[in-house]
């Protein structure tokens, strides 16, 4: 008897361990897929130009601030593409520097995108077999404590939460830039940075609820996390 409860604990505690690692592999995945998400779509960028009047504020055209926008995204997105040139602003080797690295994170990204969509299709297949669900939940809930804890910094003091992060990430001051020496940070106000935050935190929001959902809907009438068929 005691050798069966011994060994249906640790049958059970193997589960939880799967269970939470395919929803952490689920997380991950689509906190990526967001920060991708918002990163190519452009058309964001296009609304905050009349929106932050950057245009106005620069005396700019609006069609030349687009060409450049869409210059510096296809660069940090495309890895063949290996320097930066902006044909209407100077750069800085330091602002070079800078958007390099920030080519190198994006790039680090896209890896570890396609890392957990691959774990996280295994660890899928494998839940499905055991007619297990529950990793949606756990999914569910780790994807909408994400955006609640980042959204009370961002509400307090989002300028000081702007520098902690490039603290994070960078190990040099290259991110400060004067606008003197690279004029590209004008079209590149903080506020667009905030909004696009915001849109990521919206997506995961979204995909939190679609988790649910979904777990909900593979569960209903049941009281066990089993797939209905």
């Amino acid at each position: 008897m005691y050798t069966m409860t011994l060994g249906y604990k640790k049958k059970s505690r193997g589960g939880w361990i799967l269970t939470t690692l395919t929803a952490l592999f689920i997380a991950f995945f689509l906190i990526c897929s967001s920060v991708k998400l918002i990163l190519n779509a452009k058309f964001l960028y296009y609304f905050d130009i009349d929106y932050l009047k950057i245009a106005e504020n620069y005396d700019m055209d609006k069609s030349t601030i687009k060409d450049n926008y869409d210059i510096l995204i296809n660069y940090l997105e495309d890895k063949n593409i290996e320097e930066l040139s902006l044909p209407d602003f100077e750069m800085s080797p330091q602002g070079k520097i800078h958007f390099e690295e920030v080519k190198i994170i994006f790039t680090y990204l896209d890896y570890l995108l396609y890392l957990t969509l691959a774990l996280s299709l295994i660890c899928i297949i494998i839940q499905i077999i055991k007619r297990q669900t529950k990793f949606l939940k756990i999914a569910s809930i780790a994807l909408i404590l994400l955006p609640i804890l980042l959204a009370i910094p961002f509400a307090i003091n989002f300028d000081a939460t702007f520098t902690i992060f490039h603290k994070i990430f960078f190990n040099n001051d290259y991110w400060i830039f004067d606008p003197q020496l690279d004029p590209v940070i004008n079209i590149l106000p903080q506020e667009f940075f905030m909004h696009a935050a915001i849109g990521i935190l919206t997506l995961l929001v979204i995909f939190s609820i679609l988790l649910y959902v979904i777990y909900r809907a593979l569960n209903k009438g049941t009281k066990k996390d089993d797939f209905i068929f």
